[in-house]
């Protein structure tokens, strides 16, 4: 008999598709929901869910995070989409990454402050709520930062920091909660290791000439490399300190030896791993959903 996997992501997304081919190699009849398709219910036996093939599922994969709508409604579907993925939890089914690790790595100053508190290096960061504290923070940080959305990825809104008008100008244009990091000096390259479970892929990303962000959404070119001595390590320690068995670790090398972790991703995409390093990056993680199903 075949076992369900629920894949939670948009049906034309590409991860969303491999995913659900390689599961359905495996034995699998996968399903991609979309979150606004979630539904529950309460009653005196149990919990309830819908739709069918969510409810039923062997093994849940979250493959994108939730929260579409205009910012003022972000917070509640956000809420109740975890809540939704904690209680399917608790009730028995595996999900991938679980919900409170998901909330973990979604959020930096808590996923950084986890890592540093697990012992790993990460940069220097301050998170205020205003134009003024965020000038004093820039100044701590030695007058030249990052400034980062609170949540973010493929980094996209971030700014380099090197003026109080352009620390002032950001902090602004963000509104609310600002996440401000130390420049850490680097050679123009940082390192993308995929955790799947036990095993770790890595590549390298170079930035545009010119420029310092490495993200290969930002125009970064993607090479395979192999991890220095101890980085594979690292790389594991930083997944498990936010709960992830699959997670993207952003791996910083700093000038004169040594590394800090930059962040944590528990929905990492892998099109461009598997560009550098090959089909066998997908089909690890499809092993890694398939031996974690409940059988």
């Amino acid at each position: 008999m075949s076992r369900h996997a629920c894949i939670l992501g948009e049906p034309t997304g590409w991860h969303a598709a491999r995913l659900a081919t390689l599961l359905e190699r495996r034995g699998f009849r996968p399903a991609i929901i979309r979150w606004r398709e979630l539904a529950a219910r309460i009653t005196a036996e149990g919990d309830w869910f819908r739709p069918p093939e969510f409810a039923e599922a062997d093994v849940v994969v979250v493959r994108g995070m939730p929260g579409t709508s205009p910012p003022e409604a972000r917070l509640e579907e956000v809420i109740f989409r975890m809540d939704v993925l904690a209680r399917l939890a608790a009730d028995g089914t595996p999900v991938i990454n679980p919900p409170r690790s998901l909330e973990i790595a979604i959020d930096k100053y808590l996923s950084l402050s986890l890592l540093a508190a697990a012992g790993l290096a990460v940069p220097q960061t301050i998170v205020v709520q205003d134009a003024a504290a965020a000038i004093e923070a820039w100044e701590r940080l030695g007058g030249d930062c990052v400034i980062k959305p609170l949540f973010g990825s493929r980094g996209r809104g971030i700014v380099r920091g090197t003026s109080p008008e352009v620390v002032a100008a950001a902090v602004g244009a963000g509104g609310g909660v600002s996440y401000l990091q130390e420049f850490v000096g680097h050679e123009g390259w940082d390192v993308r290791a995929l955790v799947v479970g036990e095993q770790v892929f890595a590549m390298r990303r170079d930035a545009p000439a010119g420029e310092w962000l490495t993200n290969l959404a930002q125009g970064g070119r993607a090479t395979a490399i192999e991890l220095p001595a101890g980085w594979e390590t690292l790389a594991r320690q930083a997944a498990g300190a936010v709960g992830a068995s699959l997670a993207g670790v952003d791996i910083l090398p700093v000038k004169g030896g040594g590394a800090v972790v930059l962040e944590v991703n528990a929905v990492p995409g892998w099109q461009g791993m598997e560009t550098v390093r090959g089909p066998g990056v997908a089909g690890a993680i499809a092993d890694h959903v398939a031996s974690l199903a409940r059988m």
